[in-house]
C-alpha cells in the first residue's frame, strides 16, 4: 500500500464544463497496523467547559435559522453552537421541519439539533465519564481498530455512488450521475476498481483500476481502512479529546474529537488540471467510539492547513461503519460514505458531493452483477429560486 494515493478525488468537466482536477491524498503505509498503541495523547476536556455561553432558546434557534437562505454559510455557525451551547427547548415536529426547510435538509444540521434535543430531554445521561473512563475507552478503540485493520479479509463490494454538485454553500446539490462499482480489497491494504454501470448503461470494463477516475467527476477511494490506521496508529500521535455522548443507530457512544499534524499525517493534495499545484495536508475531525464493545461506529474527517491560495479549499468525508458477514466472519465495514470537495474555479467556489452506499460484502474473487435497484437515480431535489 506504500506510495499508493488514498483516497483520491477526481473534478472534470462532467460537473461544471470545468478543466480536469484530480486531487490526491497519499497517507503512509497501514501494512504494520497490529502493533498497540503504547501511549494515547487525550486532552480531556469536559463538555462543561465548551459550553460556557448559556443554551441556545428557541426564538434565539429561529432567528438562526431564519438568516440561512440568505447566508447559507451559517449553517457550520449553526451547528456548533448546538454542539457547544446545547438547547434550553423540546425538538418538536415542527421545530425539526423548519430546520430541515430553512437549512435545505442539511444532514449535518439535522444530526446537531437531534444530538442537542436528547441532552436537553436526558442531561445525566448525556454527562460525558469520567477522564479515566474515557481513556480507557479510547485505549480499547485503538487495539481492537489496528487489530481489525491487521486482520482485514479479502472481500469484493458494490458501491453504489450518486454525484451532484453544487455552488459551494447553497447546499442546492443538482444530480450528476449515477456509478455502480465493483470494489476488490486484498488484505496488504490493495483497492482495485471496476465501473460496471453508469446511469443505468452497463460498461464493458474488463480491468481493474486503482481508482474509478476514468469516468470523470469526483471519485474517492481508501475507505476501508486507510483513515482508520491514519488516526489509530502510534505514529500519528493524534490527539484526542472527549466531546460528548450520542445515541447512534440504537447503540450508546462515545465522541471524540481528533487532530492529526500534517507531518504526520502526510496527506498529499495534488490538483492537476490547468495549473499543477501540490500541499501537505494535516486532518481533524469527530470520532464515534461503541461504548459497549469499542468499535468505530462513524468519523467526520476533514483536511487541515491548505494554503489559501490553493485551488482546492475543502476536503471531507463522513464514513459509517456497520456489520457485515464474510463467510461465515463478522466484520466492521464501511456502508456510508460522503464525501465532499470544494475548489475554487475563477470567481467561482463549487462543491462536488459523492454519497457512496457499499453493499453486499463477498467473498474475494466473486461476481459482482448489477441489479435493477443499483441503477435507480436518486430523486431530483426540488429547485430553489
Amino acid at each position: 500500500m506504500s506510495g499508493g494515493y488514498f483516497p483520491a478525488f477526481l473534478f472534470g468537466p462532467r460537473a461544471f464544463g470545468t478543466t480536469n482536477t484530480t486531487i490526491y491524498y497519499r497517507i503512509a503505509s497501514v501494512r504494520e497496523m497490529k502493533r498497540v498503541i503504547t501511549a494515547i495523547f487525550v486532552l480531556c476536556l469536559s463538555f462543561a467547559a465548551l459550553a460556557q455561553d448559556p443554551p441556545i432558546t428557541q426564538p434565539e434557534f429561529v432567528k438562526m435559522l431564519n438568516a440561512l437562505p440568505k447566508n447559507p454559510g451559517l449553517i457550520t455557525d449553526i451547528i456548533t453552537a448546538l454542539r457547544k451551547r446545547g438547547i434550553d427547548f423540546v425538538v418538536t415536529d415542527g421545530i425539526r421541519s423548519y430546520a430541515r426547510t430553512k437549512g435545505a435538509n442539511d444532514e449535518d444540521l439535522k444530526r446537531a439539533l437531534e444530538e442537542a434535543g436528547r441532552r436537553q430531554k436526558d442531561p445525566a445521561g448525556a454527562q460525558l465519564p469520567s477522564p479515566k473512563e474515557a481513556n480507557e475507552l479510547l485505549a480499547k478503540a485503538t487495539k481492537k481498530t489496528l487489530d481489525a485493520v491487521g486482520d482485514m479479509p479479502d472481500f469484493v463490494v458494490k458501491q453504489q455512488i450518486q454525484r451532484s454538485a453544487a455552488y459551494a454553500g447553497t447546499n442546492n446539490f443538482r444530480n450528476l450521475d449515477r456509478l455502480v462499482v465493483a470494489v476488490s480489497y486484498r488484505s496488504n491494504g490493495d483497492e482495485n476498481y471496476k465501473i460496471l454501470s453508469m446511469n443505468g448503461i452497463l460498461q464493458n470494463a474488463t480491468e481493474s483500476k486503482g481508482s474509478y477516475e476514468e469516468a470523470g467527476g469526483t471519485s474517492s477511494t481508501g475507505e476501508f481502512v486507510t483513515l482508520l490506521a491514519t488516526i489509530f496508529k502510534p505514529e500519528s500521535q493524534t490527539q484526542f479529546a472527549p466531546l460528548d455522548t450520542d445515541l447512534l443507530r440504537g447503540r450508546k457512544s462515545m465522541v471524540f474529537e481528533f487532530f492529526v499534524e500534517k507531518d504526520r499525517a502526510k496527506q498529499m493534495i495534488t490538483a492537476v488540471g490547468t495549473s499543477n499545484a501540490s500541499t501537505i495536508a494535516g486532518v481533524k475531525g469527530r470520532i464515534w467510539i461503541d461504548r459497549e464493545d469499542a468499535r468505530v461506529l462513524r468519523i467526520e474527517s476533514e483536511a487541515t492547513d491548505i494554503p489559501a491560495n490553493f485551488p482546492i479549499r475543502t476536503a471531507r468525508r463522513t464514513i459509517d461503519y456497520a456489520w457485515v458477514t464474510i463467510e461465515e466472519e463478522k466484520y466492521l465495514l464501511p456502508s456510508l460514505s460522503d464525501v465532499r470537495l470544494t475548489m475554487r474555479e475563477s470567481s467561482k467556489v463549487f462543491e462536488t458531493r459523492n454519497l457512496i452506499r457499499f453493499v453486499n460484502y463477498q467473498k474475494y474473487g466473486s461476481v459482482v452483477r448489477v441489479l435493477d435497484d443499483d441503477i435507480k437515480p436518486e430523486p431530483e431535489p426540488p429547485i430553489k429560486p
